[in-house]
């Protein structure tokens, strides 16, 4: 008999939750390359296992198109996690899907560092290119 995992139904809903809106503004050089690094040192959410706090330092990379994220409304967003609980693959994977849907850009990049807890550090990065035009 196979055991069932505690962790089940914890993250069910995790596609549909709602988080804030990221904004952006006109890219007045989308005929132009150029890549825009964003780094948060103090990414916070909650362990949906304990509740305790999960720390990371969240890094994105982008290589704009039409529009570029506008910065005041990723504080916000970020800002949104500290009470969700939510695991690290999850947290990259919901932040690359808001990204790209207010973005829409040529590339992104997402990692998370996540602070070490009972002697294991968690990686989580995603990548994201978009279709040729």
């Amino acid at each position: 008999m196979k055991k069932k995992s505690s962790y089940r139904g914890l993250q069910t809903d995790i596609r549909d939750l709602k988080t804030p809106t990221l904004d952006t503004w006109e890219n007045m050089y989308p005929d132009k390359k150029y890549t825009v690094t964003i780094e948060i040192p103090e990414f916070t959410c909650i362990c949906p296992k304990t509740g305790l706090p999960d720390f990371a330092t969240i890094k994105i990379q982008y290589i704009p198109d039409k529009y570029c994220l506008e910065l005041k409304s990723l504080k916000y967003y970020i800002n949104f996690y500290r009470n969700i609980g939510i695991f690290h693959e999850h947290v990259i994977n919901k932040i690359m899907e808001d990204f790209i849907k207010a973005c829409k850009p040529r590339w992104v990049r997402i990692e998370g560092e996540f602070n070490p807890r009972g002697g294991i550090k968690t990686m989580v990065m995603r990548e994201y290119k978009a279709k040729k035009r």
